[in-house]
C-alpha cells in the first residue's frame, strides 16, 4: 500500500482522486445515488476511478465543446512539446489547467446526474437500465479517450522523428 501511495503524483491527486471524492460527496447530497461505502481502501480506488471518468469527460466532451465555441485556442502540439522543454513551468501550468477542466467537468456531470434523476423519476426508468446506460457511456468515453491518447503518442513520435 505504501508503494502505491508513493507513486501517486500530484496530477493524480488533483485530477482524479480529489474530484472523485468531491463529486461522490456532492452527488450523494443532490441525488439518491449513493456511491459512498465503508472500506477506505476500496473507496480510494473508487474515488480515483470516478475522478478518472470525470477527467476523461472533460477531455472528450468539455474540451472539444469549448474549442468549437472558440472559448479555447490551443497552441500547436509540437510547439507545446518544444516549449515545455525550454520552460518547465508550462507542464505545471498545464496540470493546473487540466485540474480546472476536471472541476468544470464534475460540475457539469453533477448537473446532468440531477437532471437524469428527475427524468428517471418522471418516466419511471428502472435503475438497472440507468446503470446499463452509465456503463455504456463510460465505455464509449474510454474508447474515445484511447483514440485521443493514441493520437497524442503518434504526434510525439512524429515530432521526435522530425528532429
Amino acid at each position: 500500500m505504501k508503494e502505491i501511495i508513493e507513486k501517486i503524483s500530484s496530477y493524480n491527486i488533483f485530477n482524479y482522486l480529489f474530484p472523485g471524492i468531491i463529486f461522490t460527496q456532492v452527488l450523494n447530497t443532490l441525488t439518491p445515488y449513493n456511491l459512498i461505502g465503508d472500506d477506505i481502501v476500496t473507496e480510494l480506488f473508487k474515488y480515483y476511478f470516478i475522478g478518472l471518468v470525470i477527467s476523461r469527460f472533460g477531455s472528450i466532451v468539455i474540451e472539444p465543446f469549448l474549442r468549437k465555441t472558440k472559448l479555447l485556442k490551443f497552441a500547436d502540439y509540437s510547439d507545446f512539446i518544444s516549449s515545455s522543454k525550454k520552460d518547465p513551468k508550462i507542464d505545471l501550468l498545464s496540470e493546473v489547467n487540466n485540474m480546472y477542466r476536471t472541476i468544470l467537468s464534475a460540475i457539469v456531470l453533477l448537473f446532468l446526474s440531477k437532471l437524469w434523476n428527475i427524468i428517471e423519476i418522471y418516466y419511471l426508468i428502472d435503475t438497472k437500465i440507468s446503470l446499463l446506460l452509465v456503463v455504456a457511456m463510460v465505455g464509449f468515453l474510454f474508447l474515445f479517450s484511447y483514440v485521443k491518447q493514441t493520437n497524442y503518442i503518434k504526434k510525439r513520435i512524429d515530432n521526435a522523428k522530425s528532429k
